[in-house]
Parts: C-alpha cells; sequence; structure tokens
C-alpha cells in the first residue's frame, strides 16, 4: 500500500508480545513473528455473532476491533450521517472559509500547492473540483519531487504571486514551512495551510492554519488524511457559500459534495492513516462512488490497471495508488493531479498511460535500490535500532517504499538515505511500538539535520551528508533504547482457526461487511491447523501457488506472493508431505469468471509434535 511521505501524526499499533496470548503455540514463525491471538473476550463475540445473524468467527473480527454490541450496526454501515463531523470544530476552520468566500466575491485569484503524492494529488484535485463546480478557476501547483523537494517553496509562491495569485492554499504540506511562508507574506501572498502533519507549538504565518494535529486544535480528528481535512474545508465553505447567497446570486445549484468522496477515499486509503470512525465512513462511501467510475481520471487509471469488479481499498491502495504517486516519484509530478480532475475521457485515458508507464519504470528502479540496500546492509551489518542504506545515485522518489521492505525484512526500524552531493535525503519506517516520528523530531532539535518531521511509523528527513554518521548513531541508539523497553517481538495477530472446507463464498461475504480494511480496522486473518500443502508451483516471477488440503476435508487454493526466496515459500514447495500451520487471509478469486476463494498465506510454522 502506498504511503506518503511524511505520513501524519497517528497513534502506532501496540508493540508485539504485549501480553497476548500465542495462537496454536507459535512463538516464533518462518517469518520470526509470534502469532497472537487478538481477540480478548470470546463472550463478546459469541453475542456479537448471535445480536446480528453472523457466523462466530465473523463475531470474533468484530469483538477483537473493539465493536460493542450497541455500536454494531452503526459499524456495520458506516454512515457520513453518523460520523461526519462539524467543520467548524477544527481549529480556524471557519476563518479559511470566509477567507475564501471574499477571495470568491472579490474576484482575486486562488491556487491550490499540494504535496507530489497520492495525499497531496486527490486533495488538490478535490478543492479544484468544488471551485469549478462554482465556475471560480483554480490553479493547482504540484511542486517537483527531485528539483524543489517536499512543502511549499519560496521560488515557487513568488512566481505564482508574479503571474497574479492573491491567495494559496497549501494541501497537505505547510504546517512547519515558517520560513518560507514568513517570506510569501512579505512577497504580499497569503496562504491558507490546510495539513495534518505532526505540528509544532509555533505555527507558520498565514491567514489561516487548518490541521486537527495541530495542539490547540480540539476536533478529536488527527486520524484524518489530508484529504479528509480538505474535505471538511469543502463543507465549511459550501456552508458558507450557501450562507452568504452564493447559490442564488449566481443562479447556480449547490453541489453534491458526495460525487467526490472516491477522492477523498483514494487518498486516505493511500496515505495509511486509520479506518476507524470519520475515515472509514468516508472511505466505505468513496469506494461505492468510485465503482459508479463518474470520475474519468479514476475509470481510465482502473482499466489501465485492469480493475474489472468493484474497486476496494487493496485496489486503491495497491493498484490506483501506485500509478497516481508514480508521476510524482519518477515521471512529472503534475500528471496525477491532473489525470483527477480531468473530464475528458480521450485526455485521462492517455495520462493514465503515461502513468502505468512510470509506475513500471518506478517497480525497475525500486528493485535495484532494494538489492543494493540489502547487499549494503548484508556486509556491513544492521544496527540494533535501525536498518540503515544510503549511496549516491539512488532514486529519492522509491527510497520510502524500499524502507518498508527492508523494515519488513529485519524487523526493525529503517532508514534509506539517497545521497547527492552535499546532502542526503531519507526516508523512514518504524515497527510497533517505536515512535519514529518523535525520535527525528529530537535529531533535528540536536542539530542532526537540516529538516525533519513524521509520525510514529514513518517520517522524511534531510541531512548533510557529512553528519550521516552522526545521523544514524543518535537514531540507533535511542531506537535500539525503545526496542529493548518494550522487548519488542515482532507479531502477527490471527483472529481465528479455519479450516478449508469452511473458507467458502458465504463467510467471505459476510467478512467484507466489517470493511473497509486499512491500519486501525485490520484485515480479518486466520490460522490453518495443520494443513498439508499440495500442487505447490512458482508462478509468476517469485510467487508459490499452491493447494491446500485439511483433516476435516475440503480443498481450498492459496498463493504466496513474492515468497519463492524466503523461508516460506521453501516451506510451501518442500513439506514432504508433511503439515503446517499456515496464517493468512481469504480473498475472492475471479479467475476464468467463476467466483471461488483463495487463502492468501502469509506466513507459516511447522507443527510442533
Amino acid at each position: 500500500m502506498v504511503a506518503a511521505a511524511p505520513p501524519s501524526r497517528q497513534q502506532a499499533p501496540p508493540a508485539g508480545g504485549a501480553g497476548r496470548a500465542t495462537f496454536l503455540g507459535v512463538e516464533r514463525s518462518l517469518t520470526g513473528k509470534r502469532w497472537e491471538e487478538r481477540l480478548g473476550d470470546v463472550r463478546q463475540a459469541m453475542a456479537l455473532s448471535q445480536q446480528l445473524g453472523l457466523p462466530e468467527i465473523v463475531g470474533r473480527v468484530l469483538a477483537a476491533r473493539g465493536v460493542a454490541p450497541e455500536e454494531a450496526e452503526r459499524f456495520l454501515n458506516p454512515t457520513l450521517r453518523d460520523y461526519l463531523p462539524d467543520p467548524s470544530g477544527f481549529a480556524d476552520m471557519d476563518r479559511a472559509a470566509q477567507r475564501l468566500l471574499q477571495a470568491a466575491e472579490q474576484g482575486e485569484k486562488i491556487a491550490v500547492f499540494g504535496d507530489y503524492d497520492v495525499d497531496g494529488a486527490t486533495s488538490a484535485a478535490l478543492l479544484w473540483r468544488f471551485f469549478d463546480a462554482l465556475g471560480i478557476a483554480l490553479e493547482i501547483y504540484i511542486p517537483d519531487r527531485m528539483a524543489e523537494g517536499y512543502g511549499p517553496n519560496l521560488p515557487a509562491l513568488k512566481r505564482l504571486k508574479a503571474a497574479g495569485t492573491d491567495l494559496v492554499i497549501t494541501v497537505d504540506c505547510g504546517i512547519t514551512a515558517f520560513e518560507v511562508l514568513a517570506g510569501a507574506q512579505a512577497a504580499g501572498l497569503e496562504v491558507i495551510v490546510i495539513d495534518h502533519h505532526a505540528a509544532e507549538p509555533r505555527l507558520p504565518d498565514a491567514a489561516a492554519v487548518v490541521n486537527p494535529n495541530r495542539l490547540d486544535d480540539h476536533s478529536g480528528q488527527g486520524q484524518m488524511a489530508a484529504v479528509g481535512v480538505a474535505f471538511m474545508l469543502v463543507v465549511a465553505l459550501n456552508r458558507a457559500f450557501r450562507e452568504a447567497g452564493w447559490y442564488a446570486r449566481q443562479g447556480c445549484r449547490e453541489p453534491d459534495l458526495r460525487q467526490w468522496l472516491d477522492l477523498v477515499a483514494l487518498g486516505t486509503v493511500c496515505d495509511v492513516v486509520p479506518l476507524t470512525g470519520v475515515n472509514r465512513a468516508l472511505v466505505g462511501q468513496g469506494l461505492k462512488v468510485m465503482a459508479a467510475r463518474c470520475n474519468a481520471g479514476l475509470a481510465a487509471l482502473c482499466d489501465v490497471a485492469r480493475i474489472g469488479e468493484p474497486p476496494g481499498t487493496y485496489h486503491a491502495g495497491y493498484l490506483l495508488g501506485p500509478r497516481v504517486n508514480a508521476g510524482g516519484r519518477v515521471g512529472e509530478a503534475p500528471l496525477g493531479a491532473r489525470l483527477l480532475c480531468s473530464d475528458d475521457p480521450a485526455e485521462a485515458a492517455a495520462i493514465a498511460t503515461s502513468l502505468d508507464a512510470y509506475n513500471t519504470e518506478r517497480r525497475e528502479i525500486e528493485a535495484q535500490v532494494l538489492d543494493q540496500a540489502i547487499l549494503q546492509i548484508e556486509e556491513q551489518g544492521a544496527g540494533q535500532g535501525l536498518a540503515v542504506a544510503a549511496s549516491e545515485g539512488w532514486h529519492a522518489g522509491v527510497i520510502g517504499i524500499v524502507a518498508s521492505r527492508l523494515k519488513e525484512r529485519y524487523n526493525r526500524p529503517a532508514l534509506v538515505v539517497a545521497l547527492e552531493g552535499a546532502l542526503g535525503k531519507g526516508s523512514a519506517r518504524s515497527v510497533p511500538g517505536v515512535d519514529l516520528g518523535a525520535a527525528v523530531i529530537a535529531a533535528r532539535q540536536e542539530g542532526l539535520l537540516v529538516n525533519g518531521g513524521g509520525h510514529p511509523m514513518a517520517a522524511g528527513l534531510t541531512v548533510e551528508a557529512d553528519r550521516l554518521a552522526a545521523l544514524v548513531a543518535f537514531l540507533d541508539d535511542r531506537l535500539s533504547r525503545r526496542l529493548a523497553e518494550i522487548a519488542y517481538q515482532p507479531a502477527l495477530g490471527i483472529d481465528g482457526a479455519l479450516h478449508p472446507k469452511g473458507a467458502t463464498l458465504e463467510l467471505l461475504a459476510a467478512l467484507e461487511r466489517c470493511g473497509p480494511f486499512g491500519v486501525g480496522n485490520a484485515q480479518p486473518r486466520f490460522a490453518l491447523p495443520a494443513v498439508k500443502v499440495a500442487q505447490a508451483s512458482v508462478v509468476g516471477e517469485n510467487h508459490v501457488r499452491c493447494f491446500l488440503s485439511g483433516a476435516e476435508g475440503g480443498r481450498l487454493k492459496a498463493i504466496a506472493f513474492r515468497a519463492l526466496d524466503s523461508d516460506l515459500g521453501a516451506a510451501l514447495l518442500q513439506t514432504a508431505g508433511l503439515p503446517l500451520h499456515l496464517a493468512g487471509r481469504l480473498q475472492i478469486d475471479r479467475w476464468g469468471g467463476v467466483d471461488s476463494v483463495q487463502f492468501i498465506v502469509e506466513d507459516a510454522a511447522p507443527v510442533r509434535t
């Protein structure tokens, strides 16, 4: 799934081994993980399954996610009516709406300055579509990742000012751009900041600063992606324009804001924020809008990604998002936003094709950097608290993805730095229970960074090349002490045991009612106890496909992605008829036009006798 750089502040998941019972007695699996039972209260699971008329295992899934019986119906049917907050509860939201209303009434020229990732592109496109519906021109500016870096920069803002722009809205960036926004103000350019990243006590000079992670914001919506905050701005704007009589004076109809929830869903999923509360409602409703294919750009993107079914969070996070991101990573930064703003099917198809090609290029570059990073770490050894790789010539557009891969491989926080001359651009990813964002902010306060920030699970930074060794030593010491404090062991949460013959389309349909799935509402994961593996073979480049059978009968198709060169892949290919405990998730398989269930294998453990 796509991750922004750096994502918003959010609570990290609990650390592994936090007192939960092991599942099937697996203390250390083939991927080095402890299998833990997600459910704490079996009685609540039974009550939920009986109340809702659902299988017991679905009740276990709901109970493990903290769903109380009195909240169950609302959880299974999340609506904006139930979850959408009043935008006036956000600090500075009404001020931002009134300033934009004033700009519209006075004919001022407005521009939006967005980040180059999916969250930034969807935020910019959402605001563009709202103002376009009102007949107001809005220019979009997306910076080049390589030439301009993350966040607003003064040369770009001054160019916008010189071109006649009176007011700029930053989306998914700006909360710590103190010097840049002060420079913009000195140049006579007003700025409204719409962001969600971790804020400091000091706020930038701006006409309004809307960020649920401001220290003085009491909205309780700090888990929102930037596009969610942008949607709240659109709700506030719509109300402000209505109350000012704009629609009546212009003789136009008030736009239906729900038509743009597909953009909100895409940005929210791809920014990997918790799918709880209002986020869950926004994504749930937005995926329905996406399925209607009303946005020409998203429809074209679904076509090039060969999505022939109603899109879900998997499609948004792993198929659509990477393609929108590809322009900002290795191609033309504005392409993603342009695609999402387009109503011309021919133009949208051309842009989507370009983004698809850039995504293929991105995967190739990523694979090369990952191989080099692994070789470097294996030769030099990984630190106690941090796996680090750095090199000249690495493309900064892929280092965040590579850091995620290293974190998964070494089961510890990872940092990847692309060096270019005297500076290095870094991206880091953490493990549950280790606050990486706080460590990076501490390093910045120690004078070890040019800039940097993030949240507990991810961070971005810029470091002078000659200070990289000191930075690594600082982070490794701090993170290793934290790992020791929590006695960190990577864990895999298990919702229950399932036998192959119980993996039915009916069960899968019941489980889907608990979605949309993502951070904060994890995809249900099950253990298949003591199953036998048959007809295991390699498919694609490095996937392992097989069939599973259990003592109680049944036969279940299964696949382990990117597993060929791992202990997991070897175990599936060389079981010699011995049973294995497997862990993974259920997924519908539409191969050949016939729906069936397949098991996505994520882990395995030997059966102890």
